[in-house]
């Protein structure tokens, strides 16, 4: 999926940007971890919840339930591209070549956890975390406590807008046994948590950025990403509207956030390299 490929994409890269910058073989290799990364993540996804799927009115429409491809060739997917992550990983150094069977796991038991557990959603935020965690890795080939600090930053948004996503499912989801923080805790509390999520995320993307010893450029970009998660938390609130039409707008602007983190990041460290 394209679309999502390149939404997960800056999350590398802006580990590989803390880490220093990279070489063009590092940002290479990289992006073909993740590209793998992504696509397998999502083929696993979507045939192990193509029964679940099919009976949700809202996603009863994606290819597998509609018969459009079979669950074999999505299988072969998810397993071809897992071996493609692990490949560029090996390109990579040994470190992220030992994660990348760990990485793996993570990917196909995401779909998995929500059978037995709420914290799925921060389960989701932990995958999501390992792209720059990875990149940053991908650089250094060791452990550093600023590799975790971007990491946080997408652990917290990616959980707290992926809480406020499966408040549309409370219902279906408590008809079919599934677990959520929705169902768990209802839909006024999960939107305090989801907004105490992205709270958590602006406050490590500020850590990170002392850190770094970011500059203004950076600073700039939060300024930017803090004003989109307002509006998104904004439209989660109100109640003018149906949820299900809020929600859209929230994954529309959605979109916008890893960007402008890459692009501040990106913009600080060229300019402290060439000016």
């Amino acid at each position: 999926m394209i679309e999502q490929t390149t939404f997960a994409l800056p999350f590398a890269y802006i580990g590989i940007l803390f880490a220093g910058g990279g070489s063009l073989s590092q940002w290479l290799w990289a992006t073909v971890a993740l590209v793998a990364a992504r696509t397998a993540g999502m083929s696993f996804n979507r045939v192990l919840d193509a029964g679940i799927d099919a009976e949700n009115p809202r996603t009863a429409d994606r290819l597998i339930p509609r018969g459009e491809v079979s669950r074999f060739s999505v299988w072969s997917m998810g397993i071809g591209f897992s071996v493609m992550l692990i490949f560029a990983a090996y390109m990579l150094n040994t470190l992220v070549f030992h994660l990348s069977f760990a990485a793996v796991a993570m990917l196909f038991s995401y779909s998995l956890f929500k059978r037995f557990s709420s914290t799925s959603h921060f389960y989701l935020g932990m995958v999501e975390a390992a792209a720059p965690i990875g990149g940053y890795l991908a650089v250094t080939g060791s452990f550093e406590m600023l590799a975790f600090l971007p990491g946080a930053a997408i652990f917290f948004w990616i959980a707290g807008v992926d809480i406020l996503y499966a408040v549309q499912d409370i219902e279906f989801d408590k008809s079919r046994g599934l677990h959520s923080i929705p169902v768990r805790i209802g839909k006024e509390r999960s939107l305090t948590l989801s907004a105490f999520c992205y709270t958590l995320s602006i406050a490590a993307l500020i850590f990170a950025g002392y850190a770094g010893d970011m500059t203004s450029l950076y600073w700039i970009s939060l300024i930017a990403v803090a004003g989109i998660f307002l509006r998104q938390q904004g439209l989660a609130q109100r109640d003018s509207t149906p949820y299900e039409d809020r929600i859209k707008q929230v994954f529309a602007i959605n979109r916008f956030v890893s960007p402008a983190i890459f692009i501040g990041t990106l913009a600080d460290v060229l300019a402290r390299l060439y000016l």
